[in-house]
């Protein structure tokens, strides 16, 4: 599977614990993601446009509301790109 190299630094940050947490507006619309390390520190990288593509290719998934966590597919990404480099 083809990963982007901020795809892959942003699945990295969630293979250790990361977390992706979501801002809507008043309209329930999706304006702001956020990813967050285990230490508390914001990554830059991960932009809305980021956001989909991982949501979209299912290597990312929330559970119940909560913040977006990696899937075993987004593992299996990460794992199978670090062994072509």
């Amino acid at each position: 599977m083809n990963v982007s190299r901020k795809e892959l630094r942003v699945l990295n940050v969630l293979a250790q614990g990361g977390r992706i947490l979501k801002h809507k507006d008043e309209n329930g619309r999706l304006t702001h993601v956020a990813c967050v390390t285990p230490e508390g520190w914001q990554l830059s990288l991960c932009t809305l446009e980021v956001f989909q593509q991982l949501k979209r290719r299912k290597l990312i998934s929330s559970v119940k509301g909560g913040p977006y966590l990696i899937t075993r597919l987004g593992l299996q990404a990460l794992c199978g790109s670090s062994k072509t480099r």
